[in-house]
């Protein structure tokens, strides 16, 4: 019987485009222009379905078994190894930087081969951040990680329910730009004030 699928990978909502029920989608060309249009298009999809999901990382075992990576009604599954191709292919300046993995073993398997996965990069997210607190009139105030993430003034935000790590990520490059500053101890007691 097969493991149970994440929560976030069950919602059957996502409409896959039309080269996901085509055969050979599901297996990485040799032909190098062809290679790099099926590259393209996975790293479309793969953005696709994680920002559909809010999807900030993936690993390339546990997401192996999931309708991303897994056509059930072409029996069709694209291998661990091409999976990895392609999120290492999304790392890179041709693939956008689309892709960072996590730890230094990452993309050679440690970890089950995890990576953040950018559909929004940490900086476009502090522009997110930045124009709610311009809007909501949040200057000045001084905010725990968790209002901003979770708290009742952000649902409906974009960022409402992102990733803890991403979302200091994100903190991170405001205060880089002098437009915020980050204190405390510990993640449970971080304080975001915004300038």
């Amino acid at each position: 019987m097969p493991d149970p699928l994440p929560p976030a990978y069950t919602n059957e909502t996502f409409p896959f485009p039309p080269h996901y029920s085509f055969p050979p989608f599901f297996t990485l060309q040799p032909n190098p222009l062809t290679r790099t249009s099926q590259l393209q298009s996975w790293s479309s999809l793969i953005l696709s379905y994680t920002r559909h999901h809010r999807l900030s990382t993936l690993s390339v075992v546990e997401s192996y078994n999931t309708p991303l990576f897994h056509n059930p009604s072409l029996n069709r599954r694209l291998p661990t190894s091409d999976i990895r191709e392609i999120l290492t292919y999304m790392s890179s300046k041709d693939g956008g930087e689309r892709v960072e993995w996590i730890g230094k073993h990452g993309k050679d398997g440690g970890a089950g081969g995890k990576c953040w996965v950018y559909w929004r990069r940490p900086e476009e997210w502090a522009d997110v951040l930045e124009s709610w607190v311009e809007r909501t009139g949040q200057k000045g105030v001084v905010l725990t990680l968790y209002e901003i993430g979770e708290g009742d003034a952000t649902v409906g935000a974009e960022f409402h329910g992102l990733d803890p790590e991403l979302l200091q990520k994100s903190l991170g490059v405001l205060v880089k730009k002098g437009r915020a500053q980050i204190f405390g101890a510990g993640e449970d007691q971080l304080g975001v004030k915004f300038f």
